[in-house]
């Protein structure tokens, strides 16, 4: 990582200089290549190196969207998305789900019904149920948006990290879906780097153009320091560290959280934890302050209704492998007693 670091650092008064608002010729190179880990062979018109996920979707979701609409979602989704649309005006409408994703009857009636502009989704470790969408789900998923001519915006952060993860839906409907690799999980979140695939040139254009205004341009040392990564395989390593390291600490949570009710999945950063119906999870949070152990309760994610009592059990960040066993040890005693 230092090598690649000393190799941009030769280059640092050009990039001290304004660049493209999408990426130059060799970081889209770059980008081409990384996403084609995820089945995935743009032209590269469509590729846009954009400066993190949360700064792609707020410019998508202005072009898609005016003060007042609907777009649909995951009826458990990913904070982030749900605060940038309540920032935009944007109303957002939960779809039904079962352990494999949105249930396609519901979406269809969802769209017929609701005059939605567009359908996000995390479908690949979703945050935080850590569900992944399986292949004919997302085949099924493609072809409805493509019935209704319906926009997807397919938020792919955590895609690179298992082994053999389902294709992205872009790949069933290139032409509907804007689909955002960010690399904050599979590299690092202090990167700030989403390669993007539009639904066509003139889209990429366009989000060229909105980047512009919202963002002016990715870092260009961050984008050189990614590009480099790629190209002489740190990411990779990095990536495969990562995956060795949440298939360790989700042992440790089976390990210690067996007998209770929750979802995981070997390389999410996360478990969704389902509290006993007598216990509430505010309780359970404030008992655990200062274990070093990330909880959140599922109002942050719960785009409507009453939340559940559950709560997101983060296992990554600065924690140590054997804190994070303590913490989780002091997580089961809390909810056994």
């Amino acid at each position: 990582m230092n090598a690649g670091l000393e190799v941009v650092s030769a280059n640092m008064i050009d990039l001290l200089r304004y660049q493209s608002s999408t990426g130059g010729q060799v970081d889209k190179e770059a980008a081409s290549t990384w996403l084609s880990l995820r089945s995935m062979v743009p032209s590269l018109d469509r590729v846009a190196v954009t400066p993190g996920a949360h700064a792609t979707i707020l410019p998508i979701l202005m072009r898609l969207t005016k003060p007042g609409d609907t777009i649909l979602s995951e009826s458990i989704t990913y904070p982030g998305f749900l605060r940038i649309a309540a920032r935009l005006g944007v109303n957002v409408v939960g779809v039904p789900e079962d352990l494999d994703g949105v249930l396609p009857d519901a979406l269809e009636y969802a769209i017929k019904t609701t005059g939605a502009k567009a359908l996000y989704l995390n479908p690949t470790l979703n945050n935080p149920t850590t569900r992944t969408i399986p292949l004919q789900r997302r085949q099924a998923i493609a072809t409805i948006i493509a019935r209704h001519g319906t926009r997807l915006i397919e938020d792919d952060a955590y895609g690179f990290l298992p082994q053999n993860p389902p294709a992205p839906i872009a790949v069933f409907a290139p032409d509907l879906v804007w689909h955002i690799g960010g690399l904050a999980k599979c590299i690092g979140a202090g990167l700030r780097v989403a390669f993007t695939v539009a639904p066509g040139r003139g889209d990429a254009l366009n989000l060229a153009q909105d980047l512009k205004t919202t963002a002016v341009m990715p870092s260009p040392l961050s984008m050189a320091l990614a590009t480099r990564w790629i190209v002489d395989g740190t990411a990779d390593s990095i990536r495969r560290f990562i995956r060795e390291e949440t298939a360790a600490r989700q042992s440790i949570a089976t390990e210690i959280l067996s007998d209770f009710d929750y979802e995981a999945s070997e390389n999410a950063f996360n478990v969704w934890l389902k509290l006993p119906e007598t216990y509430g999870r505010a309780e359970v949070i404030g008992q655990m302050v200062g274990s070093g152990i990330g909880l959140m309760p599922s109002d942050a994610f719960t785009v409507s209704g009453h939340p559940s009592e559950s709560i997101r059990v983060c296992l990554g960040g600065q924690i140590s492998r054997d804190r994070l066993r303590l913490g989780l040890e002091l997580l089961a005693h809390i909810i056994s007693n």
